[in-house]
Order: structure tokens, then sequence, then C-alpha cells
């Protein structure tokens, strides 16, 4: 017997990408609630820290009831101690590359997943290399428009994926939602993420 129909789940993102990544798993989130959350980073903020908040920050503002589990995660861009967010135009988003053009970075996320009771919560850190980048590729990655809403500029899954030439560790999490670690949570909140299958 499929024992998820005693649990519902709530995927507290609006993000297409996390809700294919679910699908890996063979889950559908019974409803996506998108939380209101101000992601300003704090001053001085460090981006382990500034995700690990703001993904708490999304789970908290979540009502969850008796028969919900909530899946809600942050995603972060991090160069050195700098936090590479958004960004809010073309001219931003090139900044963003040039600094990551030919050096290492971070992408951190943090998955919470919570009921009413308690909450789960585990940060998978992703180190990422990016290629020396020349104007003609930064100009016509921005002309796609990929960047629009994406941390740090790019997504590994898009047109950008052709200036990764290495990553070391999760490239689901770097998608925004690491899908071992999140089923992991999941199961671990009494969510059959097998179906009941143990």
């Amino acid at each position: 017997m499929d024992q998820r129909a005693d649990l519902r789940l709530i995927l507290g993102s609006g993000s297409p990408r996390r809700a294919e990544l679910l699908g890996q798993l063979g889950l559908v989130a019974d409803e996506v609630r998108v939380p209101e959350t101000d992601e300003t980073p704090l001053k001085g903020e460090l981006p382990l820290n500034y995700c690990r908040r703001i993904a708490a920050g999304k789970a908290a503002a979540m009502q969850v009831a008796d028969d919900e589990v909530v899946l809600c995660a942050d995603t972060t861009v991090a160069l050195g101690r700098r936090i590479m967010g958004k960004p809010v135009d073309a001219g931003e988003a090139a900044a963003f590359l040039f600094a990551l053009s030919g050096r290492r970075h971070r992408v951190i996320t943090s998955v919470i997943v919570r009921n009413k009771a308690q909450s789960w919560a585990r940060d998978v850190v992703t180190t990422v290399k990016m290629k020396r980048l020349s104007d003609i590729e930064v100009n016509s990655y921005l002309a796609t428009k990929n960047w629009q809403g994406k941390a740090g500029g790019y997504a590994i899954q898009g047109p950008a994926g052709a200036f990764i030439p290495w990553i070391q560790g999760s490239y689901s999490a770097v998608m925004g939602l690491p899908v071992s670690e999140t089923a992991g949570l999941l199961q671990a909140a009494g969510y059959p993420v097998y179906g009941g299958v143990s």
C-alpha cells in the first residue's frame, strides 16, 4: 500500500527546477506554496550562514497542517566571503560572471524539511570551477536571458553549463536541490519517498 496518502508534500518554492528535481525521486508536490521572505544579506553575513538563515526563514513562514510535510531550500553562490544573489539586471549578471571567470567558487544549498512538530536540515556545499570567459561568451550568454532569477547569474543546467568544466560535489545541489540529501530528510520526517518501501 502507498502510505503517501497519509501525508501531503508541500513544496515551499516556486522554482521549476526544484519541482523537476523532486521528480527524479518520483515525487510530485501535492501543493506549491511560495513563502514571503526578505532575502537581503545582513551586514558581514557569511554565505553559509546566509543560506541557512534564508532557508530557515522560508520554512518558518510556512503554515504546516498535521498531515503535511514541507520542503524549503535556498541556493547561494559564494566567491570567498562574497554572496552573489540573483542579479538585478544584465549589468550585474555580467559583473558576477567576470568575477567568477577562471576561478573556483562554492554553491551552497540549504534544505529544510519540516512537519508540524519538528524540522530537519542539511547544507550541501559544492565547489565549481568556471573557465576563463571572453567578452563574446559573456555577451552571448546575457542575450539568452538565462541569467534572470539565478544566483550568481547562471544556471549549470542551462547554456552556462558550457562554462563549467569541473565540479566537486552535488550537481543537483548546484541546480537548487540536492536529491540524495533531500530524500534522506523527507524520510526522516516520515514521508515515504519510496512509496513506503524501506
